[in-house]
């Protein structure tokens, strides 16, 4: 049975190959003959060229020699400095063009010779053109040009003239004798190449012929090459959706890493407040011991919302209130902060960078972030050592954007934090963002630190970057989008929450609309513990009517997220209504109903949830008695 693969194919004629090969070997000859021919020519051009450049060469002499005595005899008749300007740019110009001169005459005993007899003339006409300009600066005008009429200066420059004149005449001679040499050879070329183009015109001619004999066995070579095409192109289509489903599968593999990370913490967290919930219930007759039960399920619920906290910084989506800030001063703000934190085996050191560009930016995530890579270095520094934060105007090139695609080229402020620790292997550092990754043993550490503040960063338009070996300490740098114009700073906040809490008026009105019924049942309660008058609602529609039953309202409590009217399109139907009406947003999660490109809108206040009791007191009232 015949190959499969050889059918359809079809025998090339015996004299083919011969005339190939012939063909091919003409061409060889053909591209050798013209590869030599143009250096040839190339180098006649050359020559050609040499000439030309001596020749503008002697005249760049003469030209700076006439402006070296012109400038010498304007200063000799005015004695204005001014003048001596193209005196001094020939005189320094002069050594290199002599040098440059001399080159270009090595190949032509007769030009060097000429060259050797013009140099005492340059050195004899500067010595007497050096010599009327001291005398003038010296106030002895009259000797100076008395020096001048001289008939010494003329004639050595006649003599100059006449050598660089008779320079020119024999590099003329030489030019005319190497223009028709290299004419002549480029004819002969010509007529060489015409001739080997005739003779494989008639190689092609030829060839031409053979080829349609060949046609058939090409055409059949072609279906099969298409064929092959087709299943190399179902192979790349398999390979394609197999890697498609192993990125899938990583993907869901992150997914569940980072599932099982929140899983966790948060069942240790609900472990702790429904452990302690239920120790209260059992412990009510003991107010001490009733206390303490509750403090440990609020601490546990507190660190709940900071991991709430994190994982929306972690995926870019907390809102932020960005501010004009003077970074150098949130530093130096912090600093005394920072040693209380760190102790005394960690020393601090700043270096504030002078003229530092604004930043627009949260002022409590950037100390938040701060904080946060301190208390990493002091980590990694268990025996002690030294915590350097830095300041410095920085421009990320394209370059360096090129090779880190998460960067944007641009001008930055930039922090940089530096330990003297136990650094990072490279291993580390390629997981140092990813969630819930983290090297310090159990249970002294979330692994959402950096990857907070990767988040916080990369939603504030900014880079970080890691720079770590293992035993050499580690740096990282955040880089914060340069703010233009002249907005004046926020002064640095480090403000801590307030332990009284601020009280209301039973005349302060306020509507409460939330469509979960145990949350809207705590939020109305505490405004009432607080002092204030309160109504609530269960939706938009609801509240819009309550609003109208009451007539004036000084304050709109509403949930952003709720079924039918979202709280954005109720605040602003009521305010519609009354025009005077302060509005407080809060929710778990802001969608774009407040929030756009992960900012919060400008005049919008919001309280994110969960909230205690100071935050919402300290947040209402701050609405309330806003100007």
């Amino acid at each position: 049975m015949p190959d499969p693969t050889t059918r359809g194919a079809m025998t090339l004629p015996k004299s083919l190959p011969r005339l190939i090969a012939a063909a091919a070997g003409v061409l060889v000859l053909l591209g050798g003959l013209t590869f030599w021919t143009a250096m040839a020519y190339e180098a006649r051009l050359d020559a050609v060229r040499h000439s030309l450049d001596v020749q503008r060469r002697l005249a760049s002499v003469l030209s700076t020699m006439q402006e070296a005595e012109t400038g010498q005899r304007g200063f000799l008749l005015t004695g204005r400095p001014a003048y001596l300007a193209p005196y001094n740019r020939a005189k320094a110009r002069l050594p290199g063009e002599i040098a440059q001169l001399t080159t270009l005459l090595s190949d032509n005993p007769r030009q060097r010779s000429d060259a050797d007899a013009l140099r005492p003339l340059i050195v004899a006409k500067f010595l007497e053109l050096d010599q009327s300009v001291a005398l003038r600066r010296a106030g002895q005008a009259q000797i100076a040009m008395a020096m001048m009429r001289q008939d010494t200066g003329r004639q050595t420059m006649e003599k100059l003239r006449a050598v660089i004149a008779r320079m020119g005449e024999t590099e003329a001679r030489v030019l005319e004798t190497r223009s028709r040499a290299s004419l002549a050879y480029g004819y002969g070329m010509f007529s060489l190449l015409i001739a080997l183009v005739l003779s494989v015109l008639a190689f092609l001619i030829v060839g031409l012929f053979r080829a349609r004999q060949t046609a058939r066995a090409l055409e059949s070579s072609n279906r099969e090459a298409l064929a092959a095409t087709r299943r190399l192109q179902d192979e790349v289509a398999e390979r394609v959706n197999a890697e498609d489903r192993i990125r899938q599968m990583q993907k869901i593999e992150a997914v569940g890493q980072l599932t099982g990370g929140i899983a966790h913490d948060f069942n240790n967290m609900l472990a702790v407040i429904i452990g302690n919930l239920e120790l209260a219930q059992r412990r009510a007759d003991d107010p001490a011991r009733l206390a303490t039960a509750l403090g440990h399920a609020l601490d546990a619920a507190a660190r709940a919302a900071a991991l709430t906290k994190r994982l929306l910084a972690f995926s870019r989506q907390q809102p932020l209130e960005p501010q004009v800030l003077d970074l150098n001063k949130t530093v130096a703000g912090m600093s005394e902060l920072l040693r209380r934190t760190l102790g005394e085996t960690i020393r601090i050191e700043t270096v504030l960078a002078g003229g530092l560009w604004r930043a627009f930016v949260d002022p409590s995530e950037i100390e938040n972030a701060i904080i946060n890579l301190a208390v990493n270095a002091r980590d990694a520094m268990p025996d002690g050592g030294r915590l350097t934060i830095e300041t410095a105007n920085v421009h990320l090139d394209d370059l360096y954007a090129d090779q880190n695609p998460e960067a944007k080229a641009g001008q930055y402020v930039m922090i940089c934090v530096s330990d003297t620790g136990t650094g990072m292997p490279a291993e580390v550092i390629a997981k140092a963002f990813d969630p819930f990754f983290t090297t310090k043993p159990v249970g002294k550490g979330t692994g959402l630190g950096l990857s907070q503040i990767h988040g916080f960063i990369k939603q504030s338009g900014g880079h970080v970057r890691i720079y770590s070996k293992a035993g050499e300490g580690t740096t990282i740098k955040l880089y914060l989008p340069r703010r233009h114009g002249e907005d004046t700073p926020a002064a640095p906040a480090l403000t801590a929450v307030s332990a009284i809490v601020a009280q209301g008026s039973p005349d302060r009105l306020i509507l409460v609309v939330e469509d979960e019924e145990n949350v809207r049942r705590v939020s109305v309660e505490t405004l009432r513990s607080l002092g204030y008058t309160v109504r609530h609602a269960a939706d938009g529609p609801s509240a819009l009517a309550l609003l109208d039953e009451l007539g004036t309202v000084s304050l709109l409590f509403t949930d952003i997220v709720m079924p039918g009217m979202t709280g954005r399109q109720l605040a602003d139907a009521a305010q519609a209504r009354q025009p005077a009406l302060r509005v407080l947003y809060t929710t778990g999660y802001t969608r774009d109903a407040v929030v756009h490109n992960g900012v919060i809108d400008p005049g919008v206040a919001l309280l994110p949830k969960p909230f205690t009791v100071n935050q919402l007191a300290a947040k209402v009232s701050a609405v309330l008695n806003k100007v």
